[in-house]
């Protein structure tokens, strides 16, 4: 029982120091790919679509749990940056049926590139090749740990 209690305590103290250093680094990986003056909202919609495929405005403000009023706005705002298009849908013409522009795949593509090679320069210059190895072999721990 005493064990078991160590244990708890334990992985509640490294639960504590993972989140701090977590939300670190993705600091850290947000600022490699500046310039985009997105709200959350938006950058949620253009992270859906890019996921799940083209969506209505209602399929994306249900996903999202937003009020469809709400998901019109966003949807105004992207494409008016240019980074959603419409196109009738194939079945009912009344609906509209949305997607990311070249514009917006080529901004996630190089926005994820930037992070890619910051991270692997910060590797690199910072950590062994030992310690690349725990790191990987972390990477296994933590997407279990996402998934839970």
């Amino acid at each position: 029982m005493e064990g078991q209690r160590e244990v708890e305590a334990e992985a509640a103290t490294v639960a504590g120091e993972l989140r701090v250093v977590i939300v670190q680094l993705v600091r850290r990986l947000r600022e490699q790919a500046p310039g985009s003056d997105l709200t959350k909202s938006q950058s949620a919609v253009l992270s859906r679509l890019e996921r799940d495929g083209p969506a209505t405005a209602t399929d994306l403000a249900r996903a999202e749990g937003i009020r469809p009023q709400s998901m019109g706005a966003i949807i105004t705002a992207l494409e008016t940056a240019g980074l959603v298009a419409g196109t009738p849908h194939p079945k009912d013409g009344r609906k509209t049926v949305l997607d990311l522009t070249d514009q917006a795949r080529e901004e996630f593509r190089t926005g994820r590139l930037a992070k890619v090679d910051w991270l692997t320069e910060a590797m690199n210059s910072t950590l062994t090749a030992e310690e690349v190895g725990q790191l990987a072999e972390a990477v296994e721990l933590l997407s279990r740990l996402a998934q839970a």
